[in-house]
């Protein structure tokens, strides 16, 4: 079975799902309506009369868009990309819509390409699940000339310029620099660039009209929006609903805290994530970020700072390394929260170590989890104090917050301390992962080994004079989804 899919209020995007398991092109047509495909200025009009934004996690204006590509319609062969990504845990909106409402996606992607005059549209999926199985079927449909590209499935595979560069077969990280898709994307073309469900808001917004559209919402954020929360359900709901209200349709509570916006997000209180709107306003004034709509209450029995200090891990090893803040500076988060977590470290430890390289990554990801680890020592205050204290809360880390690999020590660094004789050699090979303690012996951090990091790994391993080190085989990928 696939993920579970409810909504509040009259549903759009999810129209016809209490009725079909997947919409082929027969019944999205009986429950859409036939296609229609303005022109841009019109489709501009409509985009900027209800604020069409992205539903990636940059909310980026999607009229403005429009109009930076269609400069170039005159001079230069435009492609369209539709951004399936999705490689954040406890995300699994666009993977329902592909495998169940294919054809609206598809509609929202001819629309923009339409308007633009392009030639080309494009795909990239990560994974070869359902979702790919579906949109490929969708496609054959349609008879469409539409590309597919499958994506290595990491947290960082859905940055935009990541998609770009593994769209034009180049390693698929963040490129480092900044570079305008509008101008210079596949190909060197320029290039229209966004998330799943955002072009299935536009197949929407095409059919209903910008009026109808906005019937739905708040005067200033119309529309629905597709939620994950739990990382099991996908709910769509109208923009300005209560947090609460969309927890409870979900059969789901605020527990301990909820963490709105993914791991690069924020944390709620469970007294504000109840009444808290679901909106951009709303959830940035709160403290969150409404991000690719993921919602995460933890639940209560779990180790708040031990689930915040496993997720940080994972973020550091899912860094694409390319500059300090990622390859050091996230290593060093994880170290103060280790710290926090046994009592030998406090808060203002995280405060320092999160703040050293804001704003000077190669990418969003840095101040993204710094952003996160912040969040967390404001919202879990209490039981920080309790671990300042006692050295630990006493409850386990149950891993309720969702990661796409199996944990448990594979894919990691480390010592066999019946040999290791304190040479040192290895923290000076692999300085984001070991550093060495006031004697010269190794502190290990516990995570996974990022794949830059991987050769020097390997390079320690085989030159530690004690043959005290070893790294264990690579973490194995489980699957999130049937």
């Amino acid at each position: 079975m696939g993920p579970m899919v409810t909504h509040v209020d009259a549903p759009r995007l999810t129209l016809g799902f209490d009725r079909f398991e997947r919409l082929d092109l027969d019944r999205h047509r009986a429950v859409h309506g036939r296609l229609y495909e303005p022109r841009l200025s019109k489709l501009m009009a409509m985009a900027d009369q209800v604020d069409l934004r992205g539903r990636g996690g940059a909310a980026f204006p999607f009229a403005r868009k429009l109009r930076a590509v269609g400069r170039h319609m005159t001079t230069g062969d435009i492609a369209v990309v539709v951004n399936a990504a999705e490689g954040e845990p406890g995300s699994l909106k666009d993977h329902v819509l592909l495998t169940r409402a294919p054809h609206l996606v598809l509609d929202g992607a001819v629309i923009a390409a339409h308007a633009l005059e392009s030639r080309e549209i494009i795909i990239a999926v990560a994974g070869k699940g359902p979702a790919l199985r579906s949109i490929r079927a969708a496609i054959a449909e349609r008879k469409l000339p539409v590309r597919l590209v499958e994506l290595t499935e990491r947290f960082i595979s859905g940055e935009s310029g990541a998609v770009v560069r593994a769209v034009n077969g180049e390693t698929p990280v963040p490129p480092g620099v900044k570079v305008r898709t509008a101008d210079f994307g596949v190909d060197g073309r320029p290039t229209l660039l966004s998330n799943t469900e955002t072009f299935a808001q536009l197949a929407v917004l095409s059919s209903l009209g910008a009026d109808l559209y906005a019937g739905v919402g708040t005067s200033t954020e119309p529309g629905t929006v597709l939620l994950t929360v739990g990382g099991s359900t996908v709910v769509e709901t109208p923009i300005g609903t209560p947090l609460g209200t969309v927890l409870e349709r979900c059969g789901t509570t605020a527990g301990q805290g909820v963490l709105v916006g993914g791991y690069h997000g924020g944390w709620l209180t469970p007294a504000v994530a109840t009444h808290v709107p679901v909106s951009r306003a709303g959830l940035t004034a709160a403290g969150g970020t409404l991000g690719a709509g993921i919602v995460l209450p933890l639940s209560p029995g779990t180790c708040p700072l031990g689930e915040v200090t496993r997720i940080t891990s994972y973020l550091a090893a899912e860094s694409a390394g390319q500059c300090g803040p990622c390859r050091l500076g996230l290593p060093d988060v994880v170290r103060a929260l280790n710290a926090l977590a046994d009592g030998s470290g406090g808060p203002e430890g995280v405060r320092r170590a999160a703040s050293i390289g804001r704003g000077r990554g190669a990418c969003s990801h840095p101040d993204g989890t710094a952003r996160f680890a912040l969040s967390a020592i404001e919202v879990f205050e209490q039981d920080l104090t309790v671990h300042e204290v006692r050295g630990g809360c006493g409850l386990p880390v149950r891993g309720f917050l969702p990661l796409p690999m199996i944990e448990g020590g594979d894919g990691r660094l480390a010592v066999d301390w019946t040999r290791c004789d304190g040479h040192g050699l290895c923290a000076h090979l692999v300085p984001e992962i070991i550093r060495l303690d006031r004697n010269g012996y190794p502190i290990v951090l516990n995570t996974g080994i990022p794949p830059w990091v991987e050769s020097n790994a390997r390079r320690a391993v085989a030159m530690c004079p004690a043959l005290a080190l070893r790294l264990t085989t690579p973490d194995v990928r489980a699957e999130r989804r049937n």
